[in-house]
């Protein structure tokens, strides 16, 4: 493992609306996953050696610095840089023991993973619960291992995704699929959808929140390209983004509103929520004493 040094890790959130998150922190820098699509490969990360994982020198003691600086308690997001449950955190505990560090602080946490290790965590995620939320967020863009085996090449099968989903439902944990993205050509198609919308109600998830596209910006975009290329050869796909996207940062599916409405009529008539602003709400029920005696 390679470490590489930090000041602060536990940062204040750009985008305080997504998942309620107040914060955000990433203790490790880089993924193994190998997703063909990441955002976190773009050139205005300054990553070059991304799919090598690099922790940061110190990451415990500089965690409890940050957050016993902190004034403002609240939810702290992890896994949109990398993801927490790489597979050296199998014997790193890193993440593990940022949730303890978040729990004997009293913050909350929404991590963003495709792994299941995160099962490991359930009872230190369970203490949060108490008193704060812990929202476990599990990606799945399709629920076909085989093409998340060519698009996702190194992470966990959607089955154990899956399966992760059920296992920390069942613990009472507030679980749902970041369903994004959704590939145009590839994903963007009602059965996929409807399929994932399924399994993830017959899995216990409280939620779902989704991207009709991708982001698709320098450094990224070659790659992306380039992988496309071996993933599914001879069938032109680089191509045909190109020629329908260009430069765009954003690439929304050209088939976007129609899947909007069969993802909408699924959610409801599976009762899965869907809108930020109800999925947060709901992440804090149970634990508005511990929100008020906080505040």
């Amino acid at each position: 493992m390679e470490y590489i040094p930090a000041k602060s890790i536990v940062n204040r959130a750009k985008d305080p609306g997504w998942f309620g998150a107040i914060y955000n922190m990433n203790i490790y820098r880089g993924c193994c996953h190998g997703c063909i699509y990441c955002d976190s490969r773009s050139d205005c990360y300054h990553n070059t050696d991304f799919d090598r994982v690099k922790a940061k020198t110190d990451a415990l003691r500089i965690i409890r610095d940050d957050l016993a600086r902190r004034a403002k308690r609240g939810v702290v997001a992890t896994g949109a840089m990398s993801d927490p449950y790489n597979p050296c955190e199998a014997e790193l505990l890193l993440t593990r023991n940022a949730l303890t560090l978040l729990e004997a602080y009293r913050f909350g946490t929404a991590i963003a993973t495709k792994s299941d290790l995160i099962l490991r965590d359930i009872d230190i995620l369970s203490s949060i619960r108490q008193t704060m939320p812990a929202i476990c967020k599990i990606t799945i863009t399709t629920c076909d291992d085989e093409l998340a085996a060519r698009i996702e090449p190194r992470a966990p099968s959607p089955t154990r995704r899956l399966a992760a989903v059920e296992g920390l439902s069942r613990a009472g944990l507030f679980t749902g699929i970041l369903m994004m993205p959704i590939l145009p050509f590839l994903e963007d198609n009602p059965g996929n959808i409807r399929d994932i919308v399924a399994r993830a109600a017959g899995a216990g998830a409280r939620f779902i929140y989704p991207a009709m596209g991708m982001t698709c910006r320098a450094g990224q975009r070659e790659h992306f390209y380039r992988e496309l290329e071996v993933a599914f050869p001879g069938q032109g796909l680089a191509e045909r983004y190109q020629k329908r996207y260009g430069t765009r940062y954003y690439c929304t599916s050209p088939r976007a509103r129609a899947l909007w409405e069969v993802f909408q009529e699924e959610c409801d008539r599976l009762g899965l929520l869907y809108s930020m602003k109800e999925i947060v709400a709901a992440s804090w029920q149970g634990c508005e004493s511990g929100q008020l005696s906080l505040f």
